[in-house]
């Protein structure tokens, strides 16, 4: 199947409104048609609360975490041409991880914004040190494998941090974060999403010519007057926004910014930059299919929504990676 990035758009976005209004109907506290009445002629009543601030924020929530990941997943392998690069590639999902576990092992967990806030410096300060490395070293090599290296590193603090834990309460609330999670999100939240997916649009507005060039190779690309330097900084700043606050408003959810891209390269849209929102579009599908099955699915009721991507995404990335050796070998 072969769609134009626009009529892909348009599509994706279709679905994502029909699935946020499907969803609104599921909800631990079950709805018949007299509540629901309530709910649509008297906002302010309980049904009306429940479904516009308690369901209506979740699915919006959702549905702007996969679009951040997706975009931020497109950006990376857009700049590092592997189609295994998604947003946790450089660290800055790591770090954003790190500074939640920080924040909630310090006991402001219960304080609003705090883990979130926490969570967003933390990947601030990863994004900053791979801008430095970037302004010095602007090769996509070096660039992975620094992003290896800090991705370690917040492993290992991580599990410090984990082994500092003052109590098993804390340690399951930092193990719940890491799951991933949109279960009782606000207007808020998805107000902050909203920000970084501005934010991030705002940067690559104008990538289209050096995500292009690019795909001829960084030679033929600086040959075009591209600066590689910059191309790589601005595309860095994007995703950590992207990927740092999908993290501070939901946990550590895998996978999506990896699958979304590829889904869109499979409907036919190959330009690197055309690619961006369709695959913001496929990514917010994907999370609020991934959050409906948590709710819908009787047996998962203990499942988070970040396990849930992995189980489904695991796979995905070992068949991308079967399918990317055998390309290597062919040439």
């Amino acid at each position: 199947m072969h769609l134009s990035a626009r009529t892909l758009n348009l599509s994706l976005a279709a679905t994502a409104v029909v699935l946020i209004a499907f969803l609104l109907l599921f909800g631990d506290v079950p709805m018949p048609l007299r509540l629901w009445i309530d709910a649509v002629t008297r906002p302010e009543s309980l049904p009306g609360q429940i479904v516009w601030d308690i369901r209506l924020p979740r699915n919006i929530t959702a549905f702007l975490v996969g679009a951040m990941l997706g975009m931020s997943g497109a950006l990376m392998q857009g700049l590092l041409r592997n189609p295994l690069a998604e947003p946790g590639i450089l660290g800055v999902s790591s770090g954003a991880g790190l500074g939640a576990a920080l924040a909630i092992v310090v006991g402001l967990g219960l304080t609003p914004f705090a883990v979130e806030g926490f969570a967003l410096a933390g990947a601030v300060i990863i994004a900053a040190v791979l801008l430095l490395f970037t302004a010095r070293f602007p090769q996509r090599q070096s660039l992975i494998l620094l992003g290896v290296g800090l991705t370690a590193l917040c492993g290992a603090l991580m599990a410090l941090v984990f082994n500092l834990s003052p109590s098993p309460v804390t340690t399951a609330e930092i193990l719940g974060w890491t799951m991933g999670s949109v279960e009782n999100r606000t207007w808020e939240d998805a107000g902050l999403c909203i920000i970084g997916l501005g934010l991030a649009s705002l940067l690559s507005w104008k990538l289209g010519r050096g995500l292009r060039f690019l795909t001829l190779g960084d030679e033929t690309a600086r040959s075009m007057g591209i600066n590689m330097a910059r191309l790589g900084q601005v595309i860095i700043l994007a995703a950590g926004i992207l990927s740092g606050l999908a993290v501070a408003v939901s946990g550590v959810i895998g996978f999506v910014g990896l699958a979304a891209p590829h889904f869109v390269r499979a409907m036919g849209v190959k330009d690197p930059f055309r690619l961006i929102w369709p695959s913001a579009l496929a990514g917010g599908v994907m999370v609020l299919i991934a959050d409906g099955l948590v709710r819908l699915v009787p047996a998962s009721g203990d499942i988070r929504l970040g396990v849930l991507t992995s189980l489904i995404g695991a796979p995905l990335f070992a068949v991308i990676a079967w399918k990317s050796a055998r390309s290597w070998m062919q040439d």
